[in-house]
């Protein structure tokens, strides 16, 4: 109830905050139920946010619950080594399935206002 009256009153920063079990997606879900706006969820990992996509999709059956991580299955940087002036060049290989989801959640963004999207932290990069 705080949470919502949070966002009903035009709060930028809250905190929910509980040990793994205690409810917290479950509490979220239900803040996202009253509020019914587009929504951005941001997990610390591809594996939480993999866990939380099928939370969510259980909880909002009828909303657009979108995934929005990484499409590199592989990524090495460019880099260089002194040592024995070695080149390394970029490389990367990109998991078409994933990136097809990403285009789905921002065509979902443009659609739809009943949209959840789940990401991982690198979404804001």
């Amino acid at each position: 109830e705080k949470l919502v009256k949070g966002i009903q009153e035009g709060k930028k920063h809250q905190t929910l905050l509980g040990a793994t079990g205690t409810g917290k997606t479950f509490t979220v879900s239900n803040l996202i139920k009253e509020v019914n706006k587009p929504t951005l969820v941001i997990a610390h990992n591809k594996t939480l946010a993999g866990q939380l996509y099928s939370e969510f999709k259980e909880f909002f059956p009828n909303n657009a619950v979108e995934y929005f991580v990484s499409y590199y299955d592989y990524y090495q940087p460019e880099a260089y080594v002194p040592q024995t002036d070695t080149f390394i060049e970029k490389d990367a290989s990109i998991n078409d399935e994933i990136d097809k989801l990403r285009h789905s959640a921002t065509s979902s963004l443009f659609e739809r206002r009943d949209v959840i999207i789940i990401a991982s932290v690198s979404c804001i990069y």
